[in-house]
């Protein structure tokens, strides 16, 4: 199976100009997502992973299974407030702005090793906030692993330029 098949593109969104690449499609087709599952998976079988995080929202539902295939602990990556406890926090640039991702001051120990899943990378800014984020609580990413990559935007570079592995399931070209 191509996953890059079951992906719906839809243009224009959320501005003119935009192809807006759609994972529910892929969610939504049970041999596409277990597909994608086992294929984050299996890059890092046999790998010291002690967490797998995942970023908010797409992040949840894909780094949630793969921890569980994974047999680890899941850490939510979330955006600003909405976690009930004490937290990290690590701003991060926008086209217009800033934002923030938290995570629980006791969500890692120092030296656990991270895995990083989110749905797509793009310019790199959501992720390589979370991997500061993930390094300030005293872990460390020995990966970065996506469903879709957008090489045009220069994500993907930003992170291995870091240090980082990347994986990404398919690419698609243009913004």
């Amino acid at each position: 199976m191509d996953i890059k098949s079951v992906i719906r593109t839809i243009p224009d969104h959320p501005k003119p100009g935009i192809m807006f690449r759609d994972i529910t499609t892929l969610l939504n087709d049970a041999k596409g997502f277990r597909r994608a599952v086992d294929d984050l998976v299996l890059p890092h079988v046999g790998m010291k992973i002690d967490k797998v995080a995942g970023v908010e929202a797409r992040g949840f539902i894909l780094g949630g299974a793969v921890a569980h295939q994974l047999s680890v602990a899941f850490i939510p990556v979330r955006k600003s407030g909405k976690l009930p406890y004490e937290t990290h926090a690590q701003s991060y640039e926008l086209e217009y702005g800033t934002d923030e991702l938290e995570i629980h001051t006791d969500a890692i120990q120092p030296g656990e090793q991270v895995l990083l899943i989110d749905d797509l990378i793009a310019t790199g800014g959501t992720a390589e906030a979370s991997i500061r984020l993930i390094e300030r609580a005293g872990g460390a990413v020995v990966a970065c692993s996506f469903i879709v990559d957008l090489p045009d935007l220069g994500g993907r570079k930003r992170l291995e330029d870091l240090g980082i592995p990347v994986i990404a399931l398919c690419a698609f070209e243009g913004e």
